[in-house]
């Protein structure tokens, strides 16, 4: 299902009392998602399971904001963040996402689930949309990727914690 998607610039919203919900492996392929992931996206429950989770990344999402998402379940903690995403047409939407590690019996990691909701408005407008931007540049200023992407993580975690918090206070402040 790889196919090049382009950016439309129009936003889709959503109602604020529904809940985007998808589950994934241990490698980020969908194993589940809800039929208002599917409808807002705009893909069938069947054309979404097996595919990465990145099949909805859009480009104006900084790596930095991933790193810090897989870094953090990965390690078995929670995370939460404003994210980007773009439908099959190229339409994007926004949303506030909580993820977190799914366990097995044996209380090993087994996936991952995300309940994503809608964001604050003013806090896209205002404070995400640029910093995410600042983020873009941070990366893009480097010809190495690799380089890029930690000099944007730094700069994400340094903007997050200017006021003496945690990334989470950070966000939870917003």
């Amino acid at each position: 299902m790889s196919q090049a998607v382009t950016p439309t610039q129009r936003e889709i919203f959503f109602d604020p009392d529904s809940f985007i919900v998808s589950k994934t492996d241990l490698k980020g392929r969908l194993t589940y998602t809800n039929k208002i992931f599917c409808d807002i996206a705009g893909y069938t429950e069947k054309e979404l399971i097996g595919q990465p989770h990145s099949t909805i990344r859009h480009p104006d999402m900084p790596r930095a904001v991933f790193k810090l998402l897989w870094d953090s379940i990965q390690d078995g903690r929670e995370v939460f963040a404003y994210v980007k995403n773009m439908a099959r047409n190229g339409d994007h939407y926004w949303v506030f996402a909580h993820v977190t590690p799914s366990y097995d019996n044996a209380m090993q990691v087994c996936g991952f689930h995300s309940n994503r909701r809608v964001p604050k408005r003013d806090v896209v407008e205002k404070v995400i949309t640029p910093l995410y931007a600042d983020l873009i540049r941070v990366e893009a200023s480097f010809r190495n990727a690799k380089e890029g992407l930690g000099a944007s993580y730094q700069h994400l975690l340094k903007t997050a914690t200017a006021s003496k918090a945690s990334y989470d206070e950070f966000v939870f402040s917003l």
